[in-house]
């Protein structure tokens, strides 16, 4: 009985080894294979964002993650390791000893820091904890602090773009993280022979911007004192070349800090030139008087009988002062930047002539710049216009823009006419640094040559001494410009009472061969709102910092005397 008791527990052994090693032998060798393996992920090398010249805006450096193996750490270390990395990287002790608890899955690989620096991760390896490792991965930086914070914009703890280009191109830059699967063994060594599959990483694209560094630190230090200096809710300026649309500087105050950007307020983290709309005030009464010169017979030394106030329908419109009816040219219009005057030389036009003029300067449509969040504005169609909408969108209200938007209004009239798309981006390189130009952008007309002379002639009365912004004018160099005083609309009314102005200049230089167009936008000053008082000293000065830094000669002509009165020699 003794031999078949043993017989039959025997047989019960054998059936059990001609089923593991038989029957479900493939199952179990998966199994243990899964036990052993371990997937890592193999980052891929984010691709830098460069000045023009090639300088670091936004660059990848080598880091480490801190990992762990829970399987390996010793039950009576976790405590320690929990409160050693807590101290060291500002973490929650409770949140990295759940990680370092075997879960039901016995996952051997947890990630707990990212980003570390290699000084700092070889600290790390040398307490020796068992379970505990690194891992190369990388670090986004940016050498110029808030220099183009809000153009480049900020990469968030999943290494992912948050805002600005960093966002927008963020597929292009990131590139594609690869994998790699690996056997360790049960002391989390490798296994020599054991499986090894593994996709590697592509690196990301680099984007070469068309932003001079020195002109950007400049626009970015003077608005940003001049927010201070006015108790302004927050400033702009953009640079321009008119001849190519190229975007040489784009400033907003306050900025930020990419590197800290989780500390910022949310209103900080965009980019205002492009995202902030806001009614544009004076500085659109270019387009009225393109549409009235092209289409209504208008020309500089026409002239209008102006009163300070004027009366349409139920609605009665002002010039910013009081004064006795003046005998002014159209030019004198532009220049001392009357509202009823603009309002008279608009009913040389339909709405409909003057839509469409609006809407081929840029109106109501983003510029084709590209970055993200871009506000279109508002211009209503002309059957949603009401009775007087017409007079108030003539001079800048009732309509609404961004600043880049105004900005490509006057480096379309510096460009003899012709619209350029605004452009950011002047290429692409691979890892290897070979540079792939971006693609021309559009351009077309809009006005006649002719037409861009005249106002340009126009447009340098308002700098002289006769005009709104004499604050502008640069000693050698010949400057036309405008200014803008726009109130704002109060959002607890709706209407203008208490919600403060918008102040701009923007204007273009040498006015005889534009090269560069400024544009200066100030919200809510407290010390001043009117444009040629607080936007035209930033003009000049902006201006007069790239004309130097561009070499660009002064002007060998003298500017063209500008009639302002009809009764004037």
């Amino acid at each position: 009985m003794g031999l078949l008791l043993v017989a039959f527990v025997l047989s019960l052994f054998a059936g059990r080894l001609v089923q593991l090693q038989g029957i479900e032998s493939k199952g179990y060798a998966e199994a243990a294979v899964r036990q052993r393996l371990s997937r890592i992920n193999l980052p891929a090398v984010r691709g830098p964002i460069t000045f023009a010249q090639g300088q670091y805006l936004a660059m990848t450096v080598d880091a480490r993650v801190i990992y762990a193996d829970p399987v390996m750490v010793r039950p009576d270390q976790r405590n320690q390791i929990a409160t050693s990395l807590a101290s060291m990287f500002g973490l929650d002790p409770a949140d990295l000893l759940k990680k370092l608890m075997p879960g039901r899955k016995m996952n051997r690989y947890v990630e707990l820091v990212h980003h570390v620096e290699p000084d700092r991760a070889r600290m790390v390896t040398a307490m020796d904890f068992k379970g505990i490792g690194t891992l190369q991965e990388y670090r986004r930086v940016y050498p110029g602090g808030t220099l183009a914070a809000n153009v480049a914009g900020f990469v968030n703890a999943d290494g992912d773009g948050g805002a600005g280009l960093e966002s927008g191109m963020n597929k292009l830059l990131k590139g594609r993280s690869g994998w790699q699967k690996v056997e360790l063994s049960e002391n989390g060594q490798r296994i020599p022979m054991g499986e090894d599959q593994q996709s590697k990483p592509t690196p990301g694209r680099g984007i070469r911007l068309t932003l001079d560094r020195d002109i950007q630190w400049k626009a970015q230090d003077a608005i940003t004192k001049q927010v201070r200096a006015t108790g302004a809710q927050s400033g702009s300026v953009i640079v321009m070349d008119p001849r190519t649309g190229q975007i040489v500087a784009m400033a907003t105050a306050p900025t930020f800090d990419p590197a800290t950007y989780f500390q910022t307020s949310e209103a900080n983290l965009g980019n205002r030139v492009v995202q902030e709309g806001f009614e544009p005030g004076s500085t659109s009464k270019v387009i009225t008087a393109a549409a009235a010169m092209e289409d209504g017979g208008v020309t500089p030394s026409t002239v209008f009988t102006v009163p300070d106030h004027l009366k349409r329908y139920d609605r009665v419109f002002h010039d910013s002062e009081t004064h006795p009816p003046e005998r002014l040219t159209f030019g004198g219009v532009l220049a001392k930047s009357s509202n009823v005057g603009t309002i008279m030389a608009s009913e040389r036009v339909s709405p409909t002539q003057l839509y469409q003029y609006m809407r081929a300067f840029g109106y109501g449509q983003q510029t084709g710049v590209g970055l993200p969040g871009e506000s279109p504005g508002l211009l209503k169609p002309v059957a949603q216009w009401w009775g007087t909408d017409r007079y108030s969108i003539a001079f800048g209200q009732s309509v609404s823009v961004n600043a880049l938007q105004t900005a490509s209004v006057y480096a379309t009239i510096a460009n003899g006419g012709v619209r350029v798309t605004p452009n950011l981006i002047a290429g692409t390189t691979d890892d290897r640094g070979t540079f792939v130009p971006a693609a021309r952008p559009a351009s077309r007309r809009v006005i006649r040559q002719g037409t861009a002379d005249e106002l340009t002639k126009m447009l340098e009365g308002v700098t002289t001494t006769e005009g709104t912004a004499p604050e502008a004018q640069i000693p050698g160099y010949r400057v036309a410009g405008k200014t803008g005083t726009a109130q704002k609309v109060n959002p607890t009314c709706g209407c203008y009472t208490g919600g403060g102005y918008t102040a701009t200049f923007v204007g273009f230089a040498p006015a005889d061969n534009p090269q560069l167009v400024v544009e200066v936008v100030l919200q809510k000053p407290q010390n001043g709102y009117y444009g040629g008082q607080v936007a035209a000293p930033v003009f000049k000065d902006v201006m007069s910092f790239a004309l130097q830094s561009r070499r660009i000669p002064p002007t060998g002509s003298k500017s063209q005397k500008i009639r302002i009165y009809a009764d004037q020699r």
